[in-house]
């Protein structure tokens, strides 16, 4: 078995559990939460970023991060299942890049409000971040909210960027991106394990 370290809340997390059911892979995978802000966790020393998600390999090796575990999975899966081929494959990967994009910066501003003191918050900080996940939804919104034919790696992660942002920001982009509403409509009704993955705390 291979061994997801992971925690049900991580985007990049949902994204591997995503990508591994698509391709036919996740009952070859155990998933075992990790606790990134204890010492003790052997996460630190299965990943020296001690960072989620890490992917145990059947050799004891590791692998991360989200976008290395799921090239992993996809060559396990015979290659080319969620990654288009020839100059589409670097479009997928852009995409990929902005949705992960999307899910740093919102990380970002969960973290100011967790790790930091009300009083030592910075303003300008977060306004940095909320800057960059308007820039990726407004360019979202008018090129990739039209549902594929086929479903590859950047629909995946955007899909996971979105629902990561109903999780924690409380679906606020809604009112003002239903282009991009309606295509997630669409993925979770094409994808049945992004409804699976999804937690609500």
């Amino acid at each position: 078995m291979l061994i997801l370290r992971t925690s049900p809340a991580s985007p990049f997390g949902r994204k591997v559990k995503i990508a591994a059911s698509l391709l036919g892979l996740s009952d070859r995978i155990e998933l075992v939460v990790a606790d990134t802000t204890n010492p003790d966790d052997t996460i630190r020393q299965q990943n020296p970023l001690g960072k989620i998600p890490t992917l145990v390999l059947e050799n004891g090796e590791t692998l991360y991060d989200s976008r290395v575990i799921i090239e992993y999975l996809d060559y396990l899966a015979g290659g080319g299942k969620i990654y288009p081929a020839g100059d589409e494959r670097f479009l997928a990967l852009r995409q990929q890049a902005l949705a992960d994009g999307i899910m740093d910066a919102a990380l970002l501003q969960v973290y100011e409000g967790r790790f930091r003191p009300a009083e030592r918050h910075e303003p300008k900080w977060v306004e940095l971040q909320v800057g960059k996940v308007q820039r990726a939804l407004d360019y979202a919104e008018g090129h990739y909210a039209t549902p594929a034919a086929d479903l590859h790696v950047g629909h995946i992660a955007l899909a996971c960027a979105l629902g990561y942002l109903d999780l924690r920001m409380g679906g606020r982009w809604r009112d003002s991106y239903p282009r991009l509403v309606a295509w997630l409509a669409d993925f979770e009704a094409r994808v049945p394990a992004f409804a699976k993955t999804r937690v609500t705390a």
